[in-house]
């Protein structure tokens, strides 16, 4: 089994929406803010080899939104998916599978482009995109709050290409990977954690999204709920420490992996940092 970190540029968003109610005299310490209030972060995936499958777990923004949508957000692209893939050696038609952590734009948005004629058509056109029952069904009637993270055009386009299917809680999914499921930052949210062989790695997606964000209260103010989230982080962490699990940031803009420990105060502390590449 290889794992890469296939990285899709950077983008920002608001500090206080991404630190929730720590205070920015904190946060601003650790991922600086710009005039604007927007701190920069990464657009991270993670791409799995192993058993003749290519797995690629979410795929950033995509490039097919409007020039005003990405103003809002900063979006530097230096790579893509596709250029990302083609320094392994690989192209978009060998993906076999994609797994949707869940469907915010920022990590689905890749899975559909627009054609040459304008039409939508899906980026992996080889693979089976793999979501869930529970978060299919609240992205496709969201909330008024969390309306604008979910776009009909990332998201309808897989459903109507036949290649959508589901792993439900409590189903197996591929042997070496666990589904941990959460429910805080958005209802039905997959987080897979692998086996390599040599250690298991946790693609936090948005329950732990950097690694400023593994103390408990540290918690983003996108989370619709949460109280939820902080439950889900005791147990996801407690969980990690146990399995001796390492965490892989999907959208930190320094570092990808960390390996935690409880300390003497019962607190969760970041021990090392390392690269995937390093696996």
């Amino acid at each position: 089994m290889k794992l890469h970190a296939i990285n899709t540029g950077l983008f920002k968003l608001d500090g206080g929406a991404m630190f929730g109610v720590v205070p920015k005299s904190l946060w601003n310490n650790k991922n600086k803010a710009d005039e604007n209030n927007m701190c920069t972060w990464a657009l991270r995936c993670l791409l799995i080899e192993f058993n003749n499958k290519l797995i690629l777990v979410d795929n950033g923004i995509g490039n097919k939104q409007d020039a005003k949508f990405f103003s809002h957000y900063y979006l530097s692209a230096t790579s893509s998916v596709e250029s990302e893939l083609n320094k392994l050696g690989f192209t978009s038609a060998d993906v076999t599978d994609v797994l949707l952590t869940h469907l915010h734009f920022d990590h689905c948005g890749g899975s559909v482009l627009l054609s040459a004629n304008g039409k939508l058509e899906l980026a992996f056109k080889n693979a089976k995109y793999w979501s869930n029952s529970v978060h299919w069904e609240w992205a496709i009637q969201p909330n008024a709050r969390e309306k604008a993270s979910f776009l009909k055009e990332n998201i309808f386009p897989i459903q109507e290409s036949g290649q959508l299917n589901f792993i439900d809680e409590g189903q197996k999914w591929y042997d070496g990977i666990e589904i941990y499921y959460s429910n805080g930052h958005t209802e039905g949210m997959m987080i897979p954690i692998i086996d390599t062989g040599l250690g298991k790695i946790a693609f936090c997606a948005d329950l732990i999204p950097s690694s400023w964000h593994v103390p408990l209260p540290w918690i983003m103010a996108y989370d619709m709920k949460p109280l939820i989230t902080l439950k889900e982080k005791s147990d996801f962490l407690q969980k990690a420490i146990e399995e001796d699990i390492r965490l892989m940031f999907e959208h930190d803009p320094i570092h990808e992996l960390a390996s935690i420990v409880k300390n003497e105060k019962g607190q969760i502390t970041i021990t090392s940092f390392d690269s995937i590449a390093n696996l």
